[in-house]
């Protein structure tokens, strides 16, 4: 009898069968009465990796942070009810960051969806409540059609602007015994001699024609892995590349052209008005990146991305360009190739001056953590991948000065919202165990979901997470300084994070001074174990000048008539 029950083939089967097709090797969640079906499938197919995370929110930036990092989907599974609705702010920064995530929760029995009986778990309109924290929320409705919706969530995940998919699946349905049948897909093959796209001849001119250009390089480069593309693109023209935060390594920060993530600078700001031509690159031009859009930029502007309804959202384009950027690119370099385009040296000469200037006036601020920033970058491998949480020292200098030289190996909490870094590096570390990943993180935000120390160490990864403590919300604390002159609800009692990350499995320290900071990283890199690193904010001191948020942040809060 228990043999004929393991040929029978179930929802749950389906569901496995499909994540397997789609190259799935590892899947981050919480086991729960309403989705131990899917968990023991997974078990008797044996080939995907189950972590088990302390917390459903921590299991969503998991599986955000394993697909950031390797181009992959992320899969979560949670439970229905409160534990889809743990899952429900993680799944908004997945949504914010454009990244293909698939969330698979149960939910209540079919017959009793939407009777609010009070069966276990039961959510008013879970549906509903999934819609508005992904891209796309859809629920099994025949059990018969599952592998046809896994694969079609699966599309929807990955499809132009990526984003989390959630598919809620009946517990009912989930052992429904049904046919295993196979779904093929066909397509009309391509020509063997493919051409690169059509590139209209206006676009063409306004770009070989230009004298002082601007690239503006968002996630849509690192989505579409174009960074190579883009910084051809830069050198044939002789353009100045800006990032946004999610483009970080579009291009090598060390590149003479790379301005980096300066948008809202005033230097940046004055060569923007001066140039004659932007070339935008799935670039969303998020408010905190451009001063609340106040940022100007040229009249030319060429906007290049996959998703329609980008053009013109936030920014006029003189010309659209809707598709792939990478192929978009490609075709771009390979028309201006027959060009003659002969790059302004004086303008080139500009663009590096304003590079190495903004990069001076930045570390004038920092005081000591100058040389944690420089030590940081000299003991890290090139390929480091450094995941940021909501942080004075991660909005200051980590997301700016640090220099990243590949794509997917600069990881930021995109919402803005604080405690996601620690689950998010779990994740791209799960990714990626040979290489060094590096949390940095405040105390404030790392408390939040301080539990997936646990979920670290189980699984016995290198993560090193340097910890800066100062005992409350620092961003916070200088924004009402800066608006108020005064502060509230910022102080906080710090744990002692030492004996904390030690109960939990972890390597640990406190340091005081820089020296000690790199002394201390350098072990963390060699032994290769769980590491934190706690940097006493009181003990190194304070920067050389606080950090008052974004520019313009402490003026939103102060008394105004509207």
């Amino acid at each position: 009898m228990s043999e004929q029950k393991q040929m029978e083939f179930t929802t749950a089967d389906a569901v496995v069968k499909e994540l397997v097709r789609a190259g799935v090797e590892v899947a981050f969640g919480i086991v729960s009465i309403h989705n131990m079906p899917i968990y023991d499938a997974i078990l008797r197919e044996g080939s995907i990796h189950l972590v088990c995370s302390r917390g459903e929110s921590g299991a969503a930036n998991m599986a955000d942070g394993y697909a950031r990092a390797t181009g992959k989907l992320g899969v979560v599974i949670t439970s229905t009810g409160t534990g889809a609705g743990n899952a429900a702010g993680s799944l908004i920064e997945a949504w914010a960051a454009g990244v293909p995530v698939l969330h698979l929760t149960g939910e209540v029995a079919s017959s009793y969806l939407g009777t609010g009986r009070g069966y276990i778990h039961e959510c008013k309109d879970q549906l509903s409540m999934m819609e508005g924290c992904s891209k796309k929320a859809v629920r099994l409705r025949r059990p018969e059609q599952a592998a046809a919706v896994v694969r079609q969530a699966i599309q929807d995940a990955f499809a132009y602007p990526s984003g989390p998919v959630t598919l809620e699946i009946p517990i009912d349905f989930q052992s429904a015994i049904i046919p295993s049948y196979p779904i093929d897909e066909i397509r009309t093959m391509a020509p063997s001699n493919q051409t690169l796209p059509y590139l209209p001849e206006e676009a063409l001119m306004k770009i070989s024609q230009a004298r002082r250009p601007v690239i503006w390089a968002g996630g849509g480069v690192i989505t579409s892995g174009a960074s190579n593309e883009v910084q051809e693109l830069a050198e044939k023209i002789g353009a100045a590349v800006i990032t946004s935060q999610s483009g970080k390594g579009s291009i090598p920060e060390d590149h003479p052209q790379c301005i980096g993530h300066f948008a809202a600078y005033e230097l940046t700001k004055d060569l923007l008005k001066k140039a004659d031509l932007l070339i935008s690159i799935g670039v969303r031009f998020r408010g905190n990146e451009t001063s609340n859009w106040k940022v100007t930029v040229p009249k030319e502007h060429i906007a290049i991305d996959a998703d329609w309804l980008a053009i013109n959202r936030n920014y006029e384009a003189s010309y659209g360009l809707v598709g792939d950027a990478r192929q978009i690119l490609q075709g771009l370099n390979q028309e201006l190739s027959n060009t003659s385009i002969v790059p302004d040296s004086a303008y080139l000469d500009e663009v590096q001056s304003v590079r190495e200037e903004l990069r001076t006036q930045l570390r004038a601020t920092l005081g000591p953590y100058e040389q944690i920033l420089d030590g940081m970058r000299k003991v890290l491998p090139q390929n480091t991948i450094l995941v940021r949480d909501v942080t004075v020292q991660a909005n200051v200098w980590g997301s700016r000065l640090f220099e990243i030289y590949e794509p997917r190996t600069s990881i930021h909490a995109s919402g803005g919202g604080i405690g996601q870094g620690l689950p998010t590096a779990i994740g791209a570390q799960m990714g990626y165990k040979d290489r060094p990943v590096v949390l940095m993180a405040g105390d404030g935000g790392f408390m939040v979901n301080v539990g997936e120390m646990a979920t670290a160490a189980q699984e016995k990864l290198p993560l090193i997470i340097v910890l800066f403590d100062d005992a409350g919300y620092g961003v916070l604390r200088n924004i009402q300084s800066a608006a108020y002159g005064r502060q509230v609800a910022v102080d906080l009692m710090s744990p002692d994070f030492v004996q904390l990350s030690q109960s939990m499995g972890f390597e640990a320290s406190r340091i005081g001074s820089p020296a000690e900071f790199v002394t201390e990283l350098e072990k963390a890199v060699e032994n290769k174990k769980p590491t934190m690193i706690v940097v006493d904010m009181d003990a190194v001191g304070p920067m050389a000048k606080p950090f008052g948020g974004p520019p313009g942040a402490a003026d939103a809060f102060k008394p105004k008539k509207l």
